[in-house]
């Protein structure tokens, strides 16, 4: 819907809740007269009962949570009082012309009590009601709206590239062998009973070296870090000071300072030099102020 459409639309509201309130105004109005209020009174009754439904209306589109539930029964009460008191003033003919007697809003005494108590105790409620909704909406502070984090696509990005030298390699244990021993030769006396036999020499089990466990360095896409000589250019152009231009400046910087605020740490910060220089620039201060060296 467009701008003009949309200001047609609320036009047509307005007209139509003024109608609608001006129809209700007349019924509220006659039962004010006839619960006892005078004339101004009886004309600005309307305003309390229909006009806090609005002022809740209002508070309901701008709340939220139990605020919000808040305002809703709020309006859901004066709506369903007002609906009444204008079906009362349908039913009662003596009310359009100020005949009826005062407090006299029924024949039956319970329902006439009930009917007076509600058109009475309606103003004070809108006080209570109409006061407590107008803190709620002032002291009321919008949820912000989460952003996304630039730097997600970067994080993720990041993980899904990491180099495989982050990854942990593992080592394959050393091999062990066991050597073997043979068993020895024996002497058989019924095959050659001249010749004697010789042993068999043992046989040794050939030595195995253990194999060294290998690692092949991943190749990695970092750029790796710049090495050498820093460039002049690169240098910071501040030339090194010494320790007369740095009491010197000491002095300028701290000469409306308060005694106690001469510390270590405030001289350090102001001249922008080392701990070291910033102590012995204090002690070198507070000597000159005759102050006790820390």
């Amino acid at each position: 819907m467009n701008r003009t459409g949309k200001i047609l639309l609320v036009a047509a509201l307005v007209a139509v809740v003024g109608m609608a309130f001006r129809v209700s105004w007349n019924a509220l109005r006659d039962i004010a007269n006839a619960v006892g209020a005078d004339s101004t009174a009886a004309t600005l009754y309307p305003f309390v009962v229909d006009g806090l439904m609005a002022l809740a209306l209002v508070a309901t589109l701008v709340l939220a949570g139990r605020d919000r539930t808040f305002a809703l029964r709020v309006l859901g009460t004066y709506t369903a009082a007002s609906l009444v008191l204008n079906y009362v003033h349908g039913l009662v003919p003596d009310l359009h012309g100020r005949t009826v007697e005062w407090g006299r809003l029924a024949d039956w005494d319970p329902a006439n009590w009930a009917l007076v108590l509600l058109a009475t105790s309606l103003p004070v409620g809108s006080i209570y009601f109409g006061s407590d909704l107008v803190a709620k909406v002032l002291h009321h502070r919008p949820a912000p709206i989460e952003q996304p984090t630039a730097n997600a696509e970067e994080s993720t990005e990041t993980t899904r590239n990491r180099s495989t030298a982050d990854l942990p390699v593992s080592t394959p244990e050393p091999i062990t062998t066991t050597p073997v021993a043979l068993p020895r030769a024996v002497e058989v006396s019924f095959l050659r009973p001249t010749l004697p036999l010789k042993p068999f020499p043992a046989i040794e089990a050939p030595k195995v070296r253990p194999i060294e466990p290998r690692t092949a360095a991943a190749e990695s896409t970092r750029p790796r870090r710049a090495t050498g000589r820093v460039p002049d250019a690169a240098r910071p152009s501040r030339p090194k000071r010494t320790a007369e231009q740095l009491l010197t400046e000491a002095r300028t910087a701290t000469a409306d300072w308060s005694d106690s605020r001469l510390t270590g740490e405030g001289i350090r910060r102001e001249v922008r030099t080392s701990p070291a220089n910033a102590r012995m620039l204090r002690d070198t201060l507070r000597a000159e102020r005759g102050l006790e060296v820390a």
